[in-house]
């Protein structure tokens, strides 16, 4: 089992689907360990932060993999045509969600360790730092938001940013460029001071 599982560590994804169309389970194993927890964030950051909702979506779209591995076109670059999916399904949850009032939490904080005293002032202000630019990105308009996460949380290039929102890499980098332009004229009090 160990070398069958090594040949599928060095298949390409694309290859992958085509074993998984076959049946094999060491296949989808191989997928589901390369994007798995990627997906999850990508949910959780578009999905209100919502753990559970995010958990769910992953659950569904690897779900609906298994079942029809057909789906995907293998001749496209599975990576971008996964997210592109994901993508869809999060803006068919906005539409569900336009009836009701938007009740998205932010409220979870996260937590840092501290590894010693010396670090909690560091942890403190990384925290601060977290909170400020979670509260600045739900102040962006949506298209900047998207894409700041996408390319500097998620960590797309901006030509998979393009290929998953369907739009040229042209306006992936102006709306990367405005909302660092913006994150950085908003968060100017958390720029290290010279001394």
């Amino acid at each position: 089992m160990r070398i069958l599982s090594r040949s599928y560590k060095n298949e390409s994804d694309e290859k992958l689907i085509l074993r998984m169309r076959k049946g094999e389970e060491g296949a989808f194993q191989e997928i589901y360990e390369r994007y798995a927890d990627r997906l999850y964030k990508f949910f959780y950051m578009r999905m209100w932060k919502d753990r559970e909702k995010a958990e769910d979506f992953v659950h569904d779209l690897l779900t609906k993999l298994i079942q029809k591995p057909e789906s995907f076109d293998v001749s496209r670059n599975f990576k971008t045509w996964l997210f592109s999916v994901a993508n869809n399904m999060v803006k068919n949850e906005y539409k569900r969600q336009e009836v009701r009032s938007n009740t998205g939490s932010y409220d979870e904080v996260p937590h840092f360790d501290a590894v010693s005293k010396s670090d909690v002032e560091r942890d403190v202000q990384i925290a601060q730092f977290k909170g400020a630019l979670d509260e600045e990105l739900e102040k962006m308009d949506e298209k900047h938001r998207e894409i700041f996460e996408l390319r500097h949380i998620i960590g797309f290039s901006n030509k998979e940013i393009a290929q998953i929102l369907e739009i040229n890499e042209g306006t992936v980098k102006s709306r990367i460029f405005y909302a660092i332009k913006q994150l950085s004229e908003s968060l100017g009090a958390f720029k290290p001071t010279e001394g």
